[in-house]
C-alpha cells in the first residue's frame, strides 16, 4: 500500500488512463494522497504567432477542468497541471514531491519509441520511486 501516489494523464487518445486510476484507488492507502498530473508541452515562438491571443489561456482551463473530474472520483485526490517536457517535468515533479509510487499509462511500443524512447520508458529508468506501468 502506498502514501503518495503520482499519476501522470496524457489526454492522447491512444492511450487509456482508466487502467492508472482503478490502479491508483486500489493501492492506496486510506489516507493516501493521489495526485494526476497532465504536462502542458511549450509551443514553438514560431507557432504561437499564427494561434489565437487566448489559446492558451482556454486550453489550460480545459485541461485543469477535465483533470479534476478524473479527480473527483477518487479519494483524496488533486489534479495538478505544468508545463514543460513530459518526461523530465514528470521526473522532476517527482523528485520535488517524493511520490513513493508513480503509476504511467504506456503503449505498445513502435519504431519512434525505439528511436527517441517514451514518456514511460524515461520515468523508469529515472525515477526514484517504485513505478508500475499500466498498458
Amino acid at each position: 500500500m502506498y502514501h503518495n501516489i503520482l499519476v501522470p494523464i496524457s489526454f492522447d487518445t491512444e492511450r487509456d488512463i482508466s487502467g492508472p486510476l482503478k490502479l491508483a484507488e486500489l493501492l492506496a492507502t486510506p489516507e493516501a494522497q493521489i495526485t494526476l498530473l497532465h504536462v502542458v508541452e511549450h509551443i514553438p515562438a514560431y507557432a504561437i504567432s499564427y494561434m489565437p491571443t487566448d489559446y492558451l489561456v482556454e486550453t489550460r482551463v480545459a485541461i485543469e477542468r477535465e483533470l479534476q473530474a478524473l479527480a473527483d472520483p477518487l479519494p483524496n485526490a488533486k489534479a495538478v497541471v505544468i508545463e514543460g517536457h513530459k518526461g523530465r517535468s514528470i521526473l522532476d515533479w517527482a523528485e520535488e514531491n517524493k511520490p513513493d509510487l508513480i503509476i504511467v499509462a504506456s503503449h505498445r511500443p513502435g519504431m519512434q519509441d525505439l528511436l527517441l524512447g517514451s514518456t514511460a520508458t524515461q520515468i523508469v529508468r529515472n525515477a526514484r520511486c517504485a513505478i508500475h506501468v499500466v498498458r
